[in-house]
């Protein structure tokens, strides 16, 4: 099984955010070029990811509602039901999650895993109606000019729009909301950010 760390695992920053279109009709898959293995490394890569969203870019918040590091680890960005800063033209009805890596470089080795986290936390998502139940997975590519999210994972990407939302959405949903409980995760307060990019 894969941990879920929230936000407050490694992030300091206030959070402002600008509530999501419910429910998001797409997701949006991105790589971040930034390869980590490890709960640490990971979780120093997502304060440099935070920081160069925030400093370079000027964007309020880190641009993903989740990044799935390279163990399979699922890590909280901006979380459910917000804007992200992620696809330019598209963050109104969608959510971002950010394989943590550049799949146009490295290995499949452990992708299978990572694709399999992130389906379960896309069930959970519908469970919950975080997701319209027919969303649309796109990957970065498919709406900006840009090699994101890498030939491999994009390529993977069929094994996440396979029909397969009946697939027991309740265990699965169950466990990422204990693993958010055993983390200390916590619904944010109803302020929002300016979703830009």
């Amino acid at each position: 099984m894969c941990m879920y760390f929230n936000r407050g695992g490694y992030s300091g920053t206030q959070q402002c955010r600008e509530t999501l279109k419910y429910p998001a009709q797409r997701v949006v898959i991105h790589h971040t070029a930034l390869h980590c293995g490890g709960i640490q490394e990971c979780m120093d890569q997502l304060i440099h990811i935070q920081r160069m969203h925030m400093q370079d870019r000027n964007f309020d918040d880190i641009g993903y509602n989740f990044l799935i590091g390279g163990d399979c680890t699922v890590y909280e960005g901006r979380g459910w039901g917000v804007m992200g800063t992620h696809t330019k033209g598209n963050n109104h009805n969608s959510l971002a999650i950010a394989f943590m890596g550049n799949f146009n470089s490295i290995g499949t080795n452990g992708l299978c895993f990572s694709v399999s986290s992130v389906k379960q936390l896309l069930q959970c998502g519908v469970s919950q109606g975080h997701f319209h139940p027919v969303f649309i997975l796109l990957g970065h590519r498919e709406l900006r000019d840009t090699e994101c999210p890498g030939e491999r994972l994009y390529a993977a990407l069929k094994h996440l729009k396979s029909p397969e939302h009946n697939i027991i959405h309740r265990l699965n949903c169950y466990w990422f909301e204990r693993q958010r409980e055993l983390a200390g995760g916590r619904d944010y307060p109803e302020h929002r950010s300016h979703g830009r990019y």
